[in-house]
């Protein structure tokens, strides 16, 4: 049976039990675990060690416990948002220039300790909503600066997979086209969380990610 373990900061907690490894939330990982039970049962054992909250330095903090330790077959993670959130809530964010070389840093730990391990670079992403939305002491728009700086620990994901020949998952243009069709809270409720319906957008793709992932 194969190890595939979600990690990632609340977008991947999603609500996850402590106590029962089962319970993987209310989540994309519940919903991928669902569908890949269904089409394919007992192939697979799924972790859920997201943390909400979590930047990138968080989960590096707990390389050992929480990645290495599982020894997981495949590996997906979404972050950054929060190295970008925390700086706007309580100046307590990750730099872009921090966040890459923690990020690498991770990578290059993890395949040290599980050279044939798969893993999926997943794309951070926000809409305007209540959590990105406002006003900032300069009075320029508190969305503007927090999609740019979004941005930017997006394309440090992208350069990261990249750089290690791993798979990335996009997600913000998914979300932007799917806003457009909609609004933005339908996705994400609060421009950072997904909704059910984001969660399912967010389990389509990374299935489809896994899928390609495993014929290689």
């Amino acid at each position: 049976m194969k190890t595939v373990l979600f990690q990632g900061d609340s977008i991947t907690d999603a609500g996850r039990s402590r106590d029962q490894d089962s319970n993987l939330g209310r989540g994309y990982p519940h919903l991928i675990k669902a569908a890949l039970n269904f089409r394919e049962p007992q192939k697979y054992n799924f972790i859920n060690r997201g943390i909400s909250g979590n930047r990138i330095v968080d989960v590096y903090a707990r390389i050992k416990l929480d990645i290495i330790n599982l020894a997981p077959d495949f590996m997906s993670l979404p972050i950054g948002v929060n190295d970008v959130w925390h700086e706007f809530s309580r100046q307590n964010g990750v730099s872009e220039e921090k966040f890459e070389k923690v990020y690498s840093m991770l990578i290059e730990e993890i395949r040290e300790a599980l050279p044939n391990i798969k893993i999926l670079v997943m794309e951070p992403f926000a809409l305007p909503a209540s959590a990105t939305e406002g006003v900032l002491e300069d009075g320029s728009s508190k969305y503007s600066a927090f999609r740019l700086e979004t941005e930017k620990r997006a394309a440090a994901a992208k350069r990261i997979a990249e750089k290690y020949s791993l798979e990335f998952l996009p997600l913000q243009k998914l979300l932007d086209d799917a806003a457009a069709a909609t609004s933005p809270e339908y996705w994400l409720a609060d421009g950072v969380h997904p909704t059910e319906a984001g969660h399912a957008l967010i389990a389509a793709e990374w299935i489809k990610k896994f899928d390609a992932m495993k014929s290689d």
